[in-house]
């Protein structure tokens, strides 16, 4: 044997003598959050119009099952995404869970006022690391992106609303390439240091493998307290479970996930569905991380809205465990 295979070899057998437990949680969290992002993101860009009182039975069902957050829906201009035009029948119609938070995407201090009005207690804002992404999804640079959330970080304060921040194109962008890690972790500083509580990093596209994240996050990591992060990622690729894995052991304990893997993005071409919750949650119960959150129970929401948009779920378990 070589001096490679020897200490291969040898690391081997000091494995071997370790429980396997010991091994998967040595550096894992105890608890992760996990965000659902199907109701908004998971059906921004579906082609057809997805009916108000299916999107309300999605929201209830996910929330049944345990899901601490729920993104429910947008309140961007309905000439921009249509699919959210009934933005304040979702939130008059759903049941509000005790235990689960509704947060919902507001672009601006126009959407941010209609949110509110309709009963919104959290909302998100979106951002890029990407100037030409940027310009494409919100029709604005990032300095300016920044100037809006401005406004609405001001009226969130006052009514005592808490916000989170997407950062869209961490790991590539389909107009740029490649993202330099430092430019995400300057627009995760400035969106952190405006008052988000939370900082969603999203590789909207799915190109980032879990090198790449290791060095995003380590970038980001040195300004941005990892508490205060989640990870966001796309399975375009299939890279999805071992990017959130290494993020895991990297000390994030939150991530962002969509029921039967539905989404991409409007604005990134072929940008394929988020990672489906019920993989995420498989993985994250395998490992011994508690999530609050029934499996069979997301399953079910997952098989309800595929059977009403007529499409087979993007979950690996869901077509593993499927009867079909």
């Amino acid at each position: 044997l070589g001096r490679g295979q020897h200490k291969m070899a040898a690391l081997a057998r000091a494995l071997a003598g370790r429980p396997l437990s010991t091994l998967a949680n040595a550096s894992l969290p105890k608890h992760v959050k996990i965000v659902e992002v199907g109701p908004r993101d998971g059906l921004q860009n579906e082609k057809s119009v997805v009916p108000t009182e299916v999107k309300i039975r999605l929201i209830d069902m996910l929330a049944e099952a345990g899901l601490p957050v729920i993104e429910a829906t947008s309140f961007v201009s309905p000439k921009w995404v249509p699919q959210m035009s009934d933005q304040v029948e979702v939130m008059q119609g759903i049941r509000r869970f005790p235990n689960c938070r509704y947060p919902v995407l507001t672009p601006n201090l126009k959407g941010f006022q209609a949110a509110v009005a309709s009963g919104a207690q959290e909302v998100s804002i979106f951002g890029a690391a990407s100037e030409l992404f940027s310009k494409k999804n919100i029709n604005c640079s990032i300095d300016e992106s920044l100037q809006r959330f401005q406004e609405v970080m001001t009226a969130s304060k006052e009514a005592n609303i808490p916000v989170r921040g997407y950062v869209s194109c961490v790991l590539g962008c389909p107009y740029e390439g490649k993202v330099v890690p430092d430019k995400v972790a300057e627009v995760a500083k400035k969106m952190y240091s405006m008052g988000c509580y939370e900082i969603s990093l999203g590789d909207t596209i799915g190109v980032g493998t879990p090198g790449g994240m290791q060095q995003m996050l380590s970038a980001v990591m040195r300004v941005v307290p990892v508490e205060a992060l989640a990870v966001h990622c796309h399975d375009t690729y299939g890279q999805a479970l071992a990017n959130i894995l290494i993020a895991l052991q990297m000390g994030v304990s939150v991530v962002d996930s969509s029921v039967a893997g539905l989404g991409g993005c409007p604005y990134a071409q072929g940008a394929s569905g988020n990672v489906a919750t019920e993989d995420v949650v498989y993985m994250l119960h395998g490992l011994g991380i508690h999530t609050g959150v029934d499996l069979k129970k997301v399953l079910d929401a997952g098989s309800f809205i595929c059977r009403s948009l007529n499409r087979k779920s993007s979950s690996k378990v869901a077509q593993a465990t499927s009867k079909l």
